[in-house]
């Protein structure tokens, strides 16, 4: 027993010596993180004196290298291409093998990959009558990839059509299916697109974070879902849309041979998804009493195939059914048959003004004078029947230079003179043989020309050319001078021979004055018309367009003083020298009276009264004859002129 203490110390030291003869590391399992730099030692190896350590043959392939007696990496550690990596170490005495040692590295994970959608932008048709809660798009046809293993992907489903995250929504965060929210509207809304975003971490601010986004679009697909719809409707919500009814009215005893107007407009109904858009055709399917009216199957125009004797009302119903059959809509279209007798048409306005350009040809719009952007329109309207406007027709009854072509006004002729003309309009009435007229009063004159383009200097137009030259203020300012003193000289010329020529005439009646007239004369011109209210037609112009010249009125008769008239002759403190004779005034501006048996004065004093300037009167025939109808200027009439009131003188016409 003591030998065996005695033997232990030197056992102990044999293998601390035989340990000390093989090869050894600190540790044979360590981690790195992916991306490691390979420059760095993994670990020092141990080696005897006398022998070597080299990579065994079950190393990760190329993954290693040993430099002096240090371990290191040959390669970047890539977790997504290998999470463990082994060192086999064999410590060599020659060719013979002493020791081997086997190191394990674990590579750690890193998130270095962003996420990855297979697609950048995809697009999917989705039925319009899908139910709402539905996945239209599952999980796996929308989820990204990521190659960091380990990482948990979150959507993100971001609108880029304004309003379409109200339709759609993901299933999950962590799951992108998309799912419908509320229905589908093809009208409203065609098509949506989407941002979709995967992030590899849930907050943006964790580091390192990576996004990947793609596009999806969705286009609503039609579904034959509503009825036709007859025009115009209202929609009550987003399907359903209240279709319109229709009236309207014809005269008993005629047959229109046109489609009726209806209010609020023709029949028409059109499919109400508008993304299939079936034709309409049409029907009337009760009301139609004795087959009084037809509709057209195509159109839905609505006609009258008879006469209706007595006055009554059609309630029809009209049905609007889809070319294929699928579905139908009816509505209600009431005709009132009124009594036609004694319709008479009538224009709003009694008269009508246009203009139109000095050189037009045949054929040419007359323009409205109020807004010469339009045509004027000439519209008469039946009271009884508003809707038979189509039914009038439009005709010029007294100048031949101009049509009528429905309600607008064209030139027949070239126009080659300006001036102002007048046109009777009459419109007919086809179905009551009503009959209303109007005037027209259609300027012709020149067009106007369009003002150059100047440079902004001199006032000459841009180019300078000689032809087209154009001058300044200034030298118009000058020109305008000039032209003024020209008529001042001439009107002093003008004064200087009057002066001579009835100077003297002018001092002989600076004290006369007017007997008091037997009776009052009255300028036709101011009396009043209200008598002649109504148009009356105008007479054709000459062949030449220009206006005709107005005839001399007749002489009117002698009328007595009454209170309606509204200019009367003041009396004068003395008489004239011929007998009292109105027509004995002569007139200092002529030198003989004119053959006619009266004639017109315009008196000018200061006994006619602040009221009045100037009294036009006209002297009958009757009453003119007291005085000679010849005369110079020394004749007898001149002594008698030189009795007149001061201050009064007569302007023969």
């Amino acid at each position: 027993m003591g030998t065996w203490v005695l033997l232990l110390p030197l056992l102990f030291a044999a293998e601390a010596q035989a340990q000390a003869q093989v090869c050894s590391v600190d540790k044979t399992s360590l981690t790195v993180k992916e991306n490691t730099n390979p420059g760095e030692p993994l670990l020092d190896i141990y080696v005897p004196q006398g022998q070597q350590v080299t990579l065994g043959p079950s190393s990760t392939l190329f993954a290693f290298r040993i430099q002096g007696n240090q371990l290191f990496l040959n390669v970047t550690p890539d977790y997504e291409a290998n999470t463990m990596l082994l060192a086999h170490l064999e410590c060599r005495s020659g060719d013979s093998v002493v020791t081997q040692l086997r190191v394990f590295v674990s590579v750690l994970d890193v998130n270095d990959n962003p996420p990855r959608f297979p697609y950048e932008t995809k697009l999917w048709e989705v039925p319009e009558d899908t139910r709402v809660n539905t996945t239209v798009i599952s999980e796996t046809e929308l989820e990204a990839q990521d190659q960091d293993k380990d990482d948990v992907l979150f959507y993100t489903l971001q609108e880029v059509t304004l309003g379409a995250s109200s339709f759609f929504s993901l299933v999950g965060a962590n799951r992108p299916a998309l799912r419908l929210d509320q229905s589908l509207d093809l009208e409203r809304w065609p098509n949506m697109t989407f941002r979709l975003l995967a992030r590899d971490t849930q907050e943006e601010t964790t580091e390192p974070s990576h996004t990947a986004t793609a596009t999806l679009v969705l286009e609503v697909q039609p579904v034959d879902l509503r009825p036709p719809w007859f025009l115009p409707c209202s929609y009550s919500d987003g399907f359903v849309c209240i279709h319109a009814e229709y009236h309207g009215a014809v005269p008993t005893g005629h047959r229109l041979p046109d489609p009726l107007i209806l209010h609020p407009g023709p029949v028409y109904a059109m499919d109400g998804d508008q993304g299939i858009n079936q034709p309409i055709k049409y029907s009337i399917i009760s009301g139609n009493e004795d087959s009084t009216f037809s509709i057209s199957v195509d159109s839905g125009n609505l006609t009258m195939t008879k006469s209706i004797p007595n006055a009554k009302t059609f309630l029809l119903v009209v049905k609007g059914e889809q070319a294929d059959n699928a579905r139908y809509s009816v509505t209600q279209v009431t005709v009132e048959a009124r009594n036609a007798s004694g319709s008479m048409p009538h224009f709003t306005q009694s008269l009508y003004r246009g203009t139109v350009g000095l050189g037009s040809g045949a054929g040419v719009v007359v323009k409205d004078a109020a807004d010469p952007s339009q045509p004027l329109r000439i519209r008469a309207q039946d009271p009884e029947f508003p809707d038979l406007n189509s039914a009038i027709t439009y005709r010029i009854t007294n100048n031949s230079d101009f049509r009528m072509d429905g309600e607008a006004v064209l030139t027949a002729t070239s126009l080659e003179h300006a001036g102002v003309f007048y046109a009777e309009v009459e419109a007919n009435n086809t179905v009551t043989s009503g009959t209303a007229t109007t005037v027209v009063e259609i300027q012709i004159q020149p067009s106007p020309t369009g003002t150059p383009e100047t440079d902004g200097t001199e006032g000459r137009p841009v180019g300078g050319q000689a032809g087209d030259r154009r001058f300044s203020e200034a030298e118009m300012a000058v020109l305008g001078g000039v032209l003024g003193a020209l008529l001042l000289l001439a009107l002093i010329a003008l004064a200087v021979l009057v002066y001579k020529n009835y100077g003297h005439r002018l001092t002989c009646g600076s004290g006369r004055a007017l007997e008091p007239q037997p009776q009052g004369f009255d300028n036709q011109a101011f009396l009043n018309d209200s008598d002649d209210a109504n148009w009356a037609p105008a007479p054709s112009p000459s062949p030449s367009h220009a206006l005709p010249a107005p005839r001399e009125p007749e002489p009117p008769e002698p009328a007595p003083p009454s209170p309606e008239t509204p200019r009367r002759l003041p009396e004068a403190p003395a008489k004239a020298a011929d007998g009292g004779s109105p027509a004995a005034v002569r007139s200092i501006l002529t030198k003989e009276r004119r053959p006619e048996g009266g004639y017109k004065a315009v008196w000018f004093g200061e006994d006619i009264g602040a009221e009045a300037d100037v009294v036009v009167l006209n002297t009958p025939a009757s009453e003119a004859g007291g005085a000679g109808d010849s005369g110079s200027e020394g004749s007898g009439d001149e002594a008698a002129d030189a009795q007149d009131a001061p201050g009064t003188y007569s302007i023969h016409f």
